[in-house]
């Protein structure tokens, strides 16, 4: 009996819970003060002493999102670009508002697609050309200035400023009108944006831009010219100026139409073979192409190109 006693003892002892030491209180690290968030001026605070600018400005389209709400930007069109401005009303210090034109071009690209990333005249804007060479969207576009209406001459001045090449191109005796204003840079290429060396514009079903106005050159043929097809007006013509009146990459239309066409079939009647052959160009009448294959951009009739 005392034995079973003992027994039931050393297991109810056992099953008991063990008092464990309370621990010591652990000291928790010190934490630095996180930063306040910046504030917002608001854009009457700007206008005290931006007066002159913020006129402008209101006479700008950007100027809508000062009653934007969705984005949370009324009343704040001016710290939508520039960032938060409650410090720099405070210290009138230019290093403590953002400023598009003194950052990275990539850094103020950003400011501008935030909202006109979606647009169709921005596709391609970071794969771009000028957004590979750098250059900033405030390089050409100001926000603050009052908005009007450029015209042909103002557009092709800009462009003028950088690329200085195509605009001596310009200067040559054949060209398109647009040293006369008739014409735009924008009328041929997408400033914005497109994946494609040099930007040019493409018309509908992905045709080249040209197209738009020389609608006559349009296939599809049943004969087709291959570079059309292949390289596209480019490789026949200059599309900002010449020195031949129809706008070729050589002087002589001969010396062009060689670069492919050279000893082609010559026992025949290949050009530039062994004379005599049937385009023996010792003769005028051979020199030049375009005499007899009227339809070089294609045709519906001559595989030739004839008519």
């Amino acid at each position: 009996m005392m034995l079973l006693l003992v027994m039931v003892a050393a297991v109810a002892w056992a099953q008991a819970p063990v008092p464990t030491p309370e621990p010591a209180a652990a000291q928790a690290p010190p934490t630095a003060a996180s930063p306040a968030a910046p504030e917002y001026a608001g854009s009457e605070t700007c206008q005290t002493c931006h007066e002159d600018i913020y006129r402008d400005f209101a006479a700008n389209a950007h100027h809508r999102v000062e009653t934007e709400k969705k984005r949370g930007w009324e009343g704040r069109a001016c710290e939508a670009c520039h960032g938060p401005g409650a410090k720099h009303a405070e210290s009138v210090e230019p290093a403590d508002i953002r400023q598009p034109e003194k950052i990275p071009p990539v850094q103020a690209d950003k400011t501008c697609l935030s909202c006109h990333r979606n647009q169709t005249t921005h596709v391609g804007r970071i794969q771009g050309g000028h957004a590979r060479s750098q250059t900033a969207c405030v390089s050409c576009h100001s926000v603050h200035q009052k908005q009007t209406r450029k015209t042909a001459d103002d557009r092709n001045r800009q462009c003028a400023t950088c690329h200085t090449s195509a605009w001596a191109e310009f200067q040559k005796p054949h060209r398109h009108p647009v040293n006369q204003g008739a014409m735009s840079c924008l009328d041929c290429h997408n400033p914005h944006g497109r994946t494609m060396i040099a930007q040019p514009l493409r018309n509908n079903f992905n045709e080249p831009g040209c197209l738009r106005c020389h609608g006559d050159k349009r296939g599809p043929f049943a004969f087709e010219h291959a570079p059309m097809r292949l390289e596209g007006c480019s490789a026949c013509h200059e599309p900002h100026g010449s020195a031949n009146p129809r706008m070729l990459t050589r002087p002589d239309v001969r010396f062009l139409c060689l670069e492919c066409h050279s000893g082609l079939g010559a026992n025949r009647t290949g050009v530039g073979g062994v004379p005599p052959a049937f385009h023996d160009l010792r003769s005028e009448r051979y020199r030049n192409c375009t005499a007899c294959h009227t339809k070089v951009h294609g045709s519906h009739v001559n595989r030739s190109l004839l008519r």
